[in-house]
């Protein structure tokens, strides 16, 4: 079995739990996913089975959108609801949410929360938080695309992002902003580059039989197709030569309109195996 799911995780889920009833269900082995939804949060998780695991260094729909809520008067050790209080202050109501939303739009620097698996110094920020040790966490770039009030009063908004983006930090940057503390209070995630949470399915779909794969090339179209032969070298995972004209990093090689392999720029008209996918 090889294709792509997109899942709907419920909530109280991890994504590891998600592809430990997926392996249950399809009786295969080989699944992973394409970027964690924490326990809490619901929405788009895409999976990746049987040959289609291959291909996860090679995706580009890592862009993210999701449906949040802002919840101010508090400020906790995992930016989120869920996790300790760790100071409290009266709320300072914000009276133009957009107009703050729209402080947080373009290329930012954002500080992980200390609940997150980053690894500072070889160990995970939640290992630090876990043994009550401090530790300096670096600030990273994200990139938000845009933010929609979608409630002034409940302050929920929607928000496209780029991968690695995190909405409990964002939730977090903006309360102090505005002269409060604050932390996520909800989360959906409702798009994974272009498959959006009306393409899912829940796990009780699967275990119907109410679902489709997608082909492992629907996650590929980036990467341009450049006719080969022999196709023997390719299942052989040699290097092969290509007009200097090609002019691509990647590319993919096809059997019967079907990936079995992506080559990687080498040098001069080469192009080395990055993965084979037969």
């Amino acid at each position: 079995m090889d294709g792509i799911l997109v899942i709907n995780k419920e909530v109280d889920m991890t994504s590891h739990d998600v592809v430990a009833r997926l392996r249950h269900i399809l009786h295969e082995r080989k699944i992973g996913h394409s970027g964690t939804l924490d326990p809490q949060a619901s929405g788009v998780l895409l999976v990746l089975i049987g040959k289609a695991c291959k291909i996860l260094p090679f995706l580009c729909d890592t862009d993210k959108e999701y449906v949040a809520r802002l919840q101010l008067g508090q400020r906790t050790i995992s930016d989120d609801i869920w996790g300790e209080v760790l100071e409290e202050r009266p709320i300072q109501p914000i009276s133009n949410f957009a107009a703050l939303c729209s402080d947080f739009v373009g290329v930012i620097e954002q500080q992980p929360p200390l609940i997150s698996s980053i690894k500072v110094n070889g160990r995970k920020l939640y290992e630090y938080a876990r043994a009550h040790e401090e530790v300096e966490v670096p600030k990273r770039q994200v990139t938000i695309y845009a933010i929609d009030v979608l409630d002034q009063e409940k302050l929920r908004f929607r928000v496209a992002c780029s991968s690695g983006t995190y909405i409990r930090a964002l939730c977090r940057d903006m309360a102090l902003q505005s002269g409060n503390l604050g932390c996520m209070a909800e989360l959906v995630r409702t798009k994974v580059g272009r498959f959006a949470l009306e393409q899912s399915v829940t796990l009780s779909d699967v275990e119907k039989g109410n679902y489709q794969l997608l082909e492992v090339d629907a996650l590929l179209e980036h990467i341009p197709v450049v006719a080969y032969e022999p196709l023997a070298d390719i299942y052989n995972g040699k290097s092969i030569h290509l007009p200097l004209e090609t002019n691509h990093e990647y590319i993919r090689i096809q059997d019967h309109e079907k990936t079995i392999a992506i080559y990687k720029y080498s040098h001069g008209d080469v192009y080395k195996c990055a993965r084979g996918i037969w």
